[in-house]
């Protein structure tokens, strides 16, 4: 049980950190948790390429051509999944990279082609669980993308179709008029 000097003292401790208060502190430490964007709300991270993230987001839009708030949401998503898959082949080849910078120095003795193999081996054994979880998030996206991508066309199917008979509508009332 705590004494009343020890919770004294740790309220007084506890007003020195309450972390930051400026808005770029904030922003910052709001991306703390940030490590891979494969996850979470953040899609762009502050070492990507805006232009090139608007451009790919642009290509969406002009491929799926989305009416409506709901279509245009899922456009947004179809964008957004599809530049996380774009991230894991670059994050797997920084895996492979720093291996072969950690055991560079290793199976020296071995010739190079039995050396390259030990390495890649070796690589996949230490960092077995960050590969293993690049490759279900991979997974997770890709059914994410194809489930936004069955729902998209759902959506723009029954929008045209709906379209058309108010079309036809429009037109027999011409008709008969």
């Amino acid at each position: 049980m705590s004494s009343h000097a020890q919770i004294t003292a740790n309220q007084k401790n506890s007003q020195l950190s309450t972390g930051p208060t400026s808005p770029d502190g904030k922003a910052k430490s709001s991306l703390n948790a940030v490590k891979t964007g494969l996850t979470g709300h953040t899609v762009l991270l502050p070492s990507d390429d805006a232009a090139a993230y608007e451009a790919h987001v642009a290509g969406f839009f002009s491929t799926y051509k989305p009416v409506g708030e709901e279509e245009q949401r899922l456009v947004q998503s179809l964008a957004d999944t599809e530049w996380r898959l774009l991230r894991i082949p670059s994050l797997e080849f920084g895996i492979y990279a720093l291996g072969r910078i950690e055991f560079a120095s290793e199976y020296g003795q071995e010739a190079p082609q039995v050396r390259n193999q030990l390495i890649k081996a070796k690589i996949f054994l230490a960092y077995q669980r960050q590969l293993n979880n690049l490759s279900i998030q991979e997974s997770r996206l890709r059914r994410q993308r194809e489930k936004d991508t069955a729902t998209l066309r759902e959506r723009q199917e029954t929008r045209k179709r709906e379209q058309r008979i108010q079309l036809n509508k429009a037109a027999k009332q011409y008709i008969q008029a």
